[in-house]
């Protein structure tokens, strides 16, 4: 039989990580949405106690923690707090896993301790995303050609969490291999002062805007080959290892749109038992009744998703975490959504978060593939499926 209780050391980090997100995140979240300013502070908070790095070997500075929920169960709460912090203070696990699946141990060795450092605060970024290469990365046109001991890049990165701010940058870019094929290979860039580097614009968003989102260029920078993530010797395990990450990663945002959602949730229900109208709670009118009823069932249908892909082995985590992504995304906006319907006239106006939970709620169904790219990839496993 599976159990759904929560372990004690489960048990543990949900009560530190709602503790944090209500008195530490929700006290703070209207004033940086409002600012669209980076919570560096917060964020540092965060990594006191570890959970900016909760997954990460201890060797390598993190906590050590291998039971996969725990990071689920974690990022609910930081997301149940604010959505956009969340993403700030988890933002370094995307390039972290990057290291991981597509570095050697020796890299990983390398550039993982950075993050761990526990008397400062290092923050990472993936570059993937160009103006013309969003769901279609194979568009790519940020190149790097070798040169002797180095690799020289150039192009630009469009819509970069911790663009042009972190103290590591993840660069992906097309490379033609000693087997004459073009592949899409990672490198790492560790000093953002680099000659050839810079951040173009930071952009505004509708949502998530504690996070930082940036358009980066890249002008003949010059990359040391060793700063090549070099797990993979060929394009076809060069690809492999940027699916692993994408896979690994997307349960991790699954997560934070179930916290989001149950956030709108919440907050709904308790108005709607307070709300009179017509003589009674408007939680006593079927049409409310129903929508809370659809919504609260909905989050728990995400959260189990979400689990399931994050204990799924490696055969099946790309189906499953595909499916906890769409699913999550799709009930996060959908939930949000009748949030600001069930208070009406005042879940419009900012005087109740439920408009920001809604405009936080649309990159969920967009950021780390959109939900239709999640349809196309559970349907090529269909399809595989003998």
């Amino acid at each position: 039989m599976i159990n759904l209780e929560l372990t004690p050391e489960q048990l543990e980090i949900k009560e530190i990580s709602n503790y944090f997100a209500i008195n530490e995140i929700r006290p703070v979240a209207k004033y940086f949405d409002e600012k669209e300013i980076y919570p560096r502070l917060i964020v540092e908070k965060a990594h006191k106690l570890g959970l900016t790095t909760l997954t990460f070997p201890k060797k390598f500075g993190g906590q050590g923690i291998t039971d996969p929920l725990i990071p689920l169960i974690m990022i609910e709460e930081l997301a149940w707090g604010c959505a956009g912090i969340n993403a700030a203070i988890t933002s370094s696990y995307l390039p972290a896993e990057a290291i991981f699946s597509l570095g050697n141990y020796e890299q990983q060795e390398r550039f993982i301790p950075i993050f761990g450092d526990k008397k400062e605060l290092k923050i990472g970024a993936v570059a993937l995303t160009e103006s013309e290469a969003g769901s279609n990365i194979s568009s790519m046109k940020t190149r790097a050609v070798k040169k002797g001991d180095y690799y020289v890049l150039n192009g630009s990165k469009k819509f970069i969490g911790n663009g042009g701010i972190a103290d590591i940058h993840i660069i992906f870019a097309k490379v033609e291999d000693d087997d004459g094929f073009d592949t899409i290979a990672p490198f790492v860039i560790d000093n953002k002062e680099i000659k050839g580097f810079s951040l173009v614009k930071k952009d505004e968003k509708m949502g998530i805007r504690a996070t930082h989102t940036a358009e980066i260029k890249l002008e003949n920078v010059e990359i040391p080959v060793e700063n090549r993530l070099s797990k993979g010797k060929s394009s076809k395990e060069d690809y492999r290892g940027l699916l692993n990450m994408l896979n690994n990663t997307r349960p991790l945002v699954s997560a934070a749109a179930v916290g989001l959602a149950r956030a709108a949730f919440e907050y709904s229900l308790d108005y709607a038992k307070n709300r009179i109208q017509f003589n009674q709670p408007i939680i006593n009118h079927q049409g409310i009744g129903f929508l809370l009823t659809e919504m609260t069932t909905k989050i728990d249908a995400a959260r189990l998703l979400t689990w399931q892909a994050g204990l799924a082995d490696s055969l099946e985590k790309g189906l499953k975490s595909s499916k906890a992504k769409l699913y999550s995304a799709e009930i996060a906006m959908e939930v949000t959504t009748n949030a600001v319907q069930i208070l009406g006239g005042h879940g419009y106006v900012k005087e109740h978060p439920v408009e920001k939970w809604m405009r936080d709620a649309k990159i969920f169904q967009i950021w780390e593939g959109t939900s239709e790219i999640q349809k196309l990839n559970i349907i090529r496993y269909l399809k595989n499926q003998e």
